[in-house]
């Protein structure tokens, strides 16, 4: 019997590519999923997973923000960050579109193109996050500076206080 191949998303491909160690996690799932219901399924630590938005600027530009799960952004402090005046969020039916994911699906690691990426800077205490593995049901543990350089990112401090 031959054993099943692990798929594996375009995230995981360029982390195997730039050597970067990582975990990859999965869980059964139909439909979205939030990152606390993935949490809680996978007995998973709140503060360690992450979840990735996308935002757009006043300059039509867009922006990757990753950050943890019971957090909200702060939509001024993540327009600082990236040199905005100001960032709303993007809609759900144009997730696809620009990042090449799927909504609950969406990771920094391999977007169609390579947006400014910010990750929360609480992850510079943790040894590990955990983010989505660039589809529905799986889900990669790395550690943040890894998460930093695959994503071409930089931290700051973008969520609410």
């Amino acid at each position: 019997m031959a054993k099943q191949k692990e798929v594996k998303t375009n995230a995981m491909r360029i982390l195997e590519r730039m050597k970067i160690p990582f975990t990859h996690l999965t869980y059964e799932c139909k439909e979205f999923e939030d990152g606390i219901q993935i949490a809680d399924m996978l007995g998973l630590p709140h503060e360690k997973v992450y979840k990735t938005l996308v935002t757009v600027g006043a300059s039509k530009n867009y922006f990757v923000f990753v950050i943890p799960i019971e957090a909200e952004l702060d939509l001024k402090a993540a327009a600082r960050s990236v040199g905005e005046k100001s960032v709303t969020m993007i809609h759900v039916k144009e997730i696809n579109q620009i990042t090449g994911y799927i909504r609950g699906g969406c990771t920094a690691i391999g977007m169609k193109k390579q947006y400014v990426t910010r990750v929360d800077a609480s992850a510079e205490a943790l040894e590990t996050i955990i983010v989505s593995g660039g589809r529905i049901g799986s889900q990669i543990e790395l550690a943040p500076a890894d998460l930093l350089k695959a994503a071409n990112a930089e931290y700051a401090d973008i969520t609410m206080k």
